[in-house]
């Protein structure tokens, strides 16, 4: 699929989701697997476009959103960090 564009769009806007105090904690445990799924794939992409960098912080966000050993952090830095890499989905351009 060589566009991305789509799918970082729509995780962004869930990743932005998780700031409304009422979510359940269900549709946390949703987004970690789907960000394992989706950051796992985005590092397989940009490591075949020849992206490493991009590769390497793909497989990052993927250990750091897997639910399998949850990383705690706690609610506000979690927020912060759903801010922050929805931002940066928004702004990233697509690998080619």
């Amino acid at each position: 699929m060589k566009n991305t564009r789509i799918i970082k769009v729509i995780y962004a806007i869930l990743l932005f989701l998780c700031l409304v105090p009422t979510m359940p904690y269900g549709y946390f445990q949703l987004i970690r697997f789907l960000g394992l799924m989706l950051f796992g794939y985005l590092a397989y992409v940009s490591f075949r476009a020849g992206n490493e960098r991009n590769a390497f912080i793909y497989l990052g966000l993927a250990i750091l959103f897997q639910p399998f050993i949850k990383i705690a952090l706690g609610r506000v830095i979690w927020n912060i960090v759903d801010v922050i890499v929805g931002v940066w989905l928004l702004v990233q351009k697509n690998d080619k």
